[in-house]
């Protein structure tokens, strides 16, 4: 049984601009929910 690696070359580059995402995406609400917490106290 051997391994495509087609496979991989084709979902690399949309699990790395989907990581991208989350890692962008995922500091901006990190930041806005510290704030949205901070005006509560």
């Amino acid at each position: 049984m051997d391994f495509d690696f087609r496979l991989l070359i084709v979902l690399l580059p949309i699990l790395a601009a989907g990581g991208w995402a989350v890692f962008n995406i995922g500091a901006i609400a990190i930041r806005q929910l510290q704030n949205f917490l901070n005006k509560e106290a």
